[in-house]
C-alpha cells in the first residue's frame, strides 16, 4: 500500500506483515451504524510493534489517545484514510495513512513519538477548490487551485505560501516541492497561519495534492 508522510517518503510499496501473536483485547470503538459502515473509515491502533498488545479500535476523531491506550507502536487501516499526529487535540507532526498495515510506523516515517490523536478524512466527491496567500492573513500573492500541485514556485513564481482558504475538498500540503517533507492535512476551512495548526513559526508549503477518491 502506497505511503505519503511527513519526512521525504514517497508512494511505494509497503511491507505487508501478518501478526502471529494471539489476537489482542479491543478496548472500545465508535458506534458505526449500519447504513454507513460501507462509507467510513476505520482503524486499529496497538501498544506494542507487529499488531501485539492490547487494541484500540477507531472509526471517527479522537483527540487523546491516552485515554484508551498509553503507548501506539503499530496500526491497521482496514479501510479509509486517516491523518495522525504526534500531540493531542490534533496538533504537532501530521502523517497521513491510507488502508495498509503499519507494523511498525515510528520507523517507518521516521517518528520520534507516539501517535497521540488521530483524525478520519471523509471521502469527497465533487470539485476541489483551494485559494493560496503568499503571506500570513491572506496577503500577497492569491492563486485558485483547483488540482494537485507539484511545485508552488514553478507553476506560480511564488516562493511561500503562508496561508489558505479552502472552499471545497480535502488536501495535503507539503513543505517542499514533489510532495515531499512535513505535510498537513487542510479541510474545508481558513486558515490564517500555519503555527494555529502546530506548525513552526515560518513554516511554509510548496506542494499541494488533493485526498481524492483513489486513496480509499
Amino acid at each position: 500500500m502506497g505511503l505519503w508522510v511527513g519526512r521525504c517518503y514517497k508512494e511505494g510499496g509497503l511491507p505487508q506483515v501478518v501478526s502471529t501473536a494471539a489476537p489482542a483485547t479491543a478496548l472500545t470503538h465508535a458506534n458505526m451504524s449500519s447504513s454507513g459502515m460501507n462509507m467510513m473509515g476505520r482503524v486499529t491502533f496497538y501498544e506494542e510493534k507487529n499488531f501485539q498488545g492490547r487494541s484500540y479500535e477507531c472509526s471517527s476523531d479522537c483527540a487523546d489517545m491516552s485515554s484508551y491506550l498509553s503507548r501506539c507502536h503499530s496500526c491497521r487501516v482496514e479501510r479509509g484514510c486517516f491523518m495522525v499526529y504526534d500531540r493531542s487535540n490534533y496538533m504537532g507532526n501530521q502523517f497521513f495513512m491510507k488502508r495498509g498495515e503499519y507494523s511498525d510506523y515510528m520507523s517507518m516515517m521516521g517518528m520520534s513519538d507516539c501517535i497521540k490523536s488521530v483524525r478520519m478524512i471523509p471521502m469527497h466527491r465533487g470539485q476541489y477548490r483551494m485559494r493560496i496567500y503568499e503571506k500570513d492573513n491572506f496577503g500577497g500573492q492569491m492563486h485558485e487551485m483547483m488540482d494537485d500541485c507539484d511545485n508552488v514556485m514553478d507553476r506560480y513564481r511564488m516562493s511561500n505560501c503562508m496561508s489558505c482558504n479552502v472552499m471545497d475538498g480535502h488536501w495535503l500540503m507539503y513543505e517542499q516541492p514533489q510532495y515531499r517533507g512535513k505535510c498537513m492535512y487542510m479541510r474545508p476551512g481558513e486558515y490564517k497561519n500555519f503555527m494555529n495548526q502546530g506548525m513552526s513559526q515560518g513554516m511554509r508549503f510548496m506542494s499541494m495534492r488533493r485526498i481524492n477518491d483513489s486513496y480509499y
